[in-house]
């Protein structure tokens, strides 16, 4: 308990870059309807969006695996945490810097470019901030640190469309000349490439541990199972990163096609849907606070408590931000009843890993089957809500993958970063297959479906798994509510 005590002020340090990728990662989701309208692209095209930022994840792993082998050793091993998480945002920083020749020329590659770059820094960042959440505190509890970090990097994705869109449609219609529109992205953007050089620096002097300080808590931390000569021994973290591929996927391809669900099927137009693009990844703050309940150090009681008010504490932030932003909200009441749903699946989960990941990937089955056969505005918050049931797998899949690596750790963590590539390549397979020569916008939703369906077979299978390797499963695993 006193070492979690003293680690806590540096895991509050540490989320603050959550909170960037999820305002980046949210905020494509309105560039992507923007984009296909005014420069006339096909939905497989827009989705080049999401490609383009999330394959960045997968290359800045490679890179940084070349780096480590060239020099003899990890990088992050050798700079130090606090270095590797500066480098990152600086590289970020640069990124944003290309949206203002990308914005003034209306220029899709250059926007892109930009994307890519900034996804190489996030790439960089998530390989240092990942696995430190998990190290900072007890090892049981590292998932449930995971979420809360997870609960700040989503205020980050409900505030990001919110004032992208508001850049955008602020102060023209929707029958404004694409130029005029698009040349309004550059703003937000600069002003995020300022505030990432801002916590470079904050990061480079701040009290988080670097690599000599983290030794003593990764050996308190860790199960000793690094007698493996290579990381990809371990199976139950080559299962992970294929389970990082389809979750990444499955989020991402829900909330990029449903701007363009809901111009078909409701005719909504692009300037009118940042609200429940906004709601979508609020979905995910929703679950994850909640989830987040058993590493705060709570009683019993109180933690019960907490189970039901911290998800309208994050649905009334939603609520909120969205009443600043002068939308109107009185849509949105229903969607309390179903996160509902939400908590019941927590509570059933009982804060073990893998329990909740199969509980939660059948709940995001049963969602999206529940929209694609149905239709109108049931059909948007079944979508929608399949962000609730994809709010804690990030925190269950990596804590699972990256248990017993040891010294492994830090090459374990960028082999799982490297597979968010997922969510570029199965947004563009939705994007595809959303064709109305072929499955429809609708039914292009199925993808969705079998990226669950893979993640409910892995927590069924890393216990046996953990079981054959000596791992005290249950123990790991005690429950956090």
């Amino acid at each position: 308990m006193q070492k979690n005590k003293e680690t806590l002020p540096q895991f509050y340090t540490l989320i603050v870059v959550f909170f960037f990728w999820g305002f980046v990662a949210a905020s494509n989701d309105i560039l992507i309807p923007v984009f296909k309208e005014h420069l006339h692209l096909e939905q497989w095209q827009s989705q080049m969006v999401s490609f383009a930022f999330y394959v960045a994840y997968t290359i800045g792993s490679i890179i940084y695996m070349i780096v480590s082998k060239l020099t003899g050793g990890d990088l992050i091993n050798r700079i130090g945490y606090k270095n590797g998480l500066s480098l990152g945002l600086v590289i970020s920083a640069f990124g944003t810097l290309l949206f203002y020749p990308a914005a003034t020329t209306a220029s899709f590659g250059l926007m892109l470019s930009g994307l890519f770059i900034v996804g190489l820094g996030f790439s960089l960042q998530q390989t240092v901030a990942n696995p430190l959440a998990i190290l900072l505190g007890s090892p049981s509890k590292g998932s449930q640190r995971l979420s809360l970090a997870g609960g700040i990097n989503n205020m980050g994705t409900t505030i990001g469309p919110l004032i992208v869109s508001f850049a955008i449609f602020g102060s023209a219609n929707s029958s404004s000349a694409s130029l005029a529109s698009i040349d309004s992205v550059k703003t937000p953007y600069l002003i995020l490439g300022a505030a990432f050089l801002i916590v470079a620096i904050i990061f480079k002097f701040s009290s988080l541990p670097d690599r000599q300080g983290l030794e003593k808590l990764e050996e308190q931390n860790k199960l000793e199972l690094d007698t493996k000569k290579s990381v990809l021994s371990y199976p139950h973290l080559v299962l992970g990163m294929i389970g990082i591929f389809v979750y990444v996927g499955v989020e991402v391809s829900t909330a990029s096609n449903l701007p363009e669900f809901m111009k078909q099927h409701l005719q909504i137009s692009t300037n009118k849907i940042a609200p429940f693009v906004s709601l979508f990844w609020a979905s995910l703050m929703i679950g994850r606070w909640t989830s987040s309940v058993g590493a705060m150090g709570l009683t019993k009681n109180m933690k019960t408590i907490m189970n039901f008010v911290l998800p309208y504490i994050a649905f009334g932030f939603f609520l909120l931000v969205n009443k600043i932003a002068n939308n109107d909200i009185t849509p949105f009441y229903v969607y309390a009843f179903v996160i509902l749903v939400l908590i019941a699946a927590d509570i059933l989960s009982k804060g073990n890993p893998s329990r909740q990941l199969f509980i939660f990937s059948l709940c995001g089955i049963a969602s999206l089957t529940f929209g694609m056969l149905a239709d109108g505005m049931v059909s948007v918050y079944a979508f929608i809500s399949v962000g609730l049931f994809c709010s804690t797998l990030w925190p269950c899949i990596f804590t699972l993958a990256i248990t017993g690596l040891g010294k492994h750790t830090n090459e374990g963590s960028s082999f799982l970063i490297m597979m968010i590539m997922g969510g570029g390549f199965i947004s563009l397979l939705q994007g595809y297959l959303a064709g109305n020569n072929l499955l429809g916008i609708q039914y292009s939703y199925v993808v969705g479906i079998f990226c669950f369906a893979y993640l409910a077979f892995y927590a069924w299978k890393v216990k046996s798994l953990f079981k054959q390797q000596g791992i005290e499963f249950d123990k790991l695993d005690v429950a956090g509510h």
